[in-house]
Formats: C-alpha cells, structure tokens, sequence
C-alpha cells in the first residue's frame, strides 16, 4: 500500500513515521475521540492523485480522513481507524476573476489566502467564518458561519461551483462561475456541510463584492443577560442589520483584553453586546448610526461607546476574537446550539436556571443576531464526564424544544453523533444514511463521523 501511494504522489508526499502532527483539530481534550497512530499522511498535489488515492483506497478498502487547517471542534477530522489522513495543504492555489467577481481556490487555501487575494484584486469576501487558518475545503465541507453571518450569511451562500473527489475516485465538477443554476439536483449543496463524508473537495468557484466600504463597531451595556437579548430582534425589525451582534460577558472582555496585553475600551454593564456595522458610504454608514444608538438607549444600562476609528475598531475584534482561548484551558465542551433568535432570551432564563441547579457556570459569548450561541461547559471539581453529559443534554432539550438544532456552525463530527438519532427526525436519519451509501458505498470516506 504505501508504495503505490509513493507512486501517485512521491516519496516526499507519504509520510509514515511522524505523523502526530496531523492526528487531532481544537477540539477540546475532554471530549475529543482517541486518534489511532497507525496511520499514513498522505499530501496529493492535484486532483488527478486524489482521485488515484481514493480509487486505491476504495479497491483495498482503507479508510480515508480528509483533513484541512484543523480547527474543527467537533472531532471531524481525527483518523479513529488505521487509514489515510488525506491532507490537502499542497493544493493551496488562488486565482481570483476580477471581471466575474469570483474566486477559484484550491481545498488547502487558507481563509485569509482568500482575503489577501480578494483585496490585492479590489474585491472583497464578506463572511469571516472562523480561524484564518482554516482552509477553504475544511470551510465548505463544514458550512463554517462565524460571527458575520447574521448579515453576510454563512460559507454555502458563496459557494458558486465545485471540483470534488468522489470516494470511488471519479473526479466531478459541479457548477462554476455561475449565479444561477437550476439544473437537476443540486449535488453540490449536498456535498456542502457534508463534513468530509460524501466527498474529497478539491477546488471550489466562491463569489467575491466590491470593497467593504465605511464601518463602525458600537459596544452596549446591559446588566442582564435577558435585557441584553430581548433587543436583538427590534434591532432586526427595524431594518439595521448589522454585520454581526456579538453577546458576552464584559469580565470575560476585560480578561481576554489583559491576555493580549491591551485594555477593553467599555467599563460599563455586567453584559454586553458588540455590534458592527458596514455600509457603502459614510452617509449611510451615519444613519445606521443613529438609528441603532436610538434603539439601544432604550435598553442598554449606560450610554453605547462607538468606536468609528479602524485601529479601535480592529482592537476591539481581535479581543472579540480570541475569547475562546481565555476560556478553553478551563472548558469541558462548547456548545453551539442556534434558536431563531427571538427565542434568545428564553434560552438564556433556561441557561441560567441550569447553573443555579448544577452550581456550573456557564459562560456564553454568542452570535446573538443568528441566534447562535456558544456556551461553556466549564470544569466543575469532582465531576465524572456523565455530569457534564447531563448539562448538555439538558441544554440541548432546551434549544430544541425551542425550535432550534443541537449544531449553528460548529457540525457534528465525532463529537455529536450520538446525539443525532435523538435531535433527528429518523426518517431524515434513513435517507442521509442512504445518500451516504450511494456516494461511499464501501464506507471508506470519514467512517465514524455525523452518523450514530
């Protein structure tokens, strides 16, 4: 076997011995499926040896991982058999079409790639669906959304064509530099947030906007979370639509601005949302302005802070950003459960009677215009892993029961298959389990993921 995966893609491109760096993503070391280290990393340069990988795999029946940047954290991309880990970072080429407004990127581009390049050519890629080191097949694969898809939408509304790998090593294209197309089934939106089961995505066609004109961010104080979420909605009925609300704890702002050695510009409120706006013009930009602090006088517990420098607004980000980090190192799990977003405030009553009845904390930072809200599930001493299971499944009861699902953005990988068949519709269960069969009827692609 490995000589003639040394035959496809070179000597250079197997790699047998090392192979721990490619062996786990972020999620986190509590709950994160064991990996087997009797595996072999295997990097093709083009789409004709992953099909040649794929077809050898598929006759020998070995199993195949499909890895990208692994930033996951739902165990998506951890080689749980002997097999392949099928990584995509040689295939790393943009090529962007100015006149179109589209992207043609290779799988193992990375998210900022596609931002440098969509910016040297005068063009713009609206969503930030995570990590800027996730590549742009991981991306797709997973349907990454992120904090400015309350506005922007998430990977899928960008996705225009795809070049895919099928598990028995056909190579496919599914449409291209196209807006509109209404021929058949729709495969490639299939293949989309398919998380590395259905197919190997190689290159992907992804529409691209003119520059993101004028922006503003606006840091609100609130002294409750339920106070904080009931105006997510007025917001949205009012027509402002921000790029992103952003709800956290202002302790957890303040902590995470000390981490980076930088302070948090917003003393007040013991919770708080961030609110960023972008519009073509100054003009409008202003308007937005207004209209929104109008909104929040009502509600916040002190006087909004705007931040309309770039150098503030970018600080303020970056802290946004790196929020996860302060928290992890005390974390068991992060939830990304999503409810339509007029039902935030419920789940939050919901949340907090959970942590009074378990004395748990549990720290949400959010994207509170989607609906999608990340909640900890911190390290409690002298608890078992069933304690913390009970937490989950109590939070998810509740995001269901109020019209929600158990996953926004962050999929379900290894992570929460178990869950599936409970949160699922079976029927909607039976048929993805036989589209699964009609793509990968040998099970060699990602076993032990999505499905219970």
């Amino acid at each position: 076997m490995l000589r003639e995966l040394r035959l496809i893609v070179g000597d250079d491109w197997v790699v047998a011995d090392d192979v721990s760096g490619y062996l786990y993503d972020e999620t986190l070391q509590p709950i994160r499926p064991e990996a087997s280290r009797d595996v072999v990393v295997v990097k093709p340069g083009s789409a004709e040896e992953v099909s040649e990988v794929l077809a050898l795999a598929n006759r020998r029946r070995v199993p195949v991982f499909p890895r990208g940047g692994g930033t996951g954290l739902v165990g998506g991309c951890v080689p749980t058999r002997s097999g392949i880990v099928l990584s995509l970072e040689r295939m790393n080429g943009i090529r962007v079409d100015a006149e179109n407004l589209m992207a043609e990127a290779e799988a193992g581009a990375t998210l900022m790639d596609l931002i440098k390049a969509a910016g040297n050519a005068g063009l713009f890629f609206p969503p930030h669906p995570g990590d800027e080191g996730a590549q742009i097949g991981g991306l797709i694969a997973c349907n990454a959304g992120g904090a400015s898809a309350v506005k922007t939408g998430v990977m899928r509304n960008y996705v225009k064509g795809l070049e895919v790998v099928l598990p028995t090593g056909e190579i496919l294209r599914l449409g291209g530099k196209i807006i509109k197309n209404n021929v058949g089934y729709d495969l490639m939106h299939l293949i989309i947030g398919s998380e590395g089961t259905l197919a190997i995505i190689t290159k992907a066609w992804i529409r691209l906007y003119p520059g993101a004109g004028s922006t503003a961010t606006i840091l609100a104080p609130f002294n409750s979370r339920e106070r904080a979420l009931e105006i997510v909605p007025k917001i949205l009925r009012e027509g402002v639509t921000p790029i992103a609300i952003e709800f956290f704890e202002r302790d957890l702002a303040e902590e995470t601005a000390r981490y980076l050695g930088l302070s948090w510009p917003c003393s007040a409120g013991e919770y708080q949302l961030m609110l960023v706006l972008a519009e073509g013009g100054e003009e409008a930009l202003l308007a937005a302005c207004e209209k929104l602090l109008e909104i929040l006088e009502e509600y916040a517990s002190a006087e909004p802070l705007l931040a309309e420098t770039r150098e503030e607004q970018e600080r303020i980000l970056k802290i946004r950003s790196e929020m996860y980090n302060v928290l992890k190192g005390d974390s068991v799990d992060t939830l990304d459960v999503a409810v339509p977003p007029a039902s935030l405030a419920k789940l939050i009553e919901i949340v907090e009677a959970i942590e009074k009845k378990y004395g748990i904390h549990l720290p949400i930072v959010g994207h509170a215009g989607d609906g999608n809200l990340h909640i900890q599930i911190m390290r409690v001493d002298g608890w078992t892993m069933r304690d913390y299971e009970r937490v989950v499944e109590e939070l998810y009861e509740a995001a269901v029961g109020l019209g929600g699902v158990i996953s926004g953005e962050h999929g379900i990988g290894y992570v929460k298959r178990k869950y599936l068949a409970k949160y699922l519709d079976p029927r909607a269960l039976r048929l993805m389990r036989e589209i699964k069969r009609v793509f990968d009827p040998n099970n060699i692609l990602n076993p032990d993921k999505l499905f219970p």
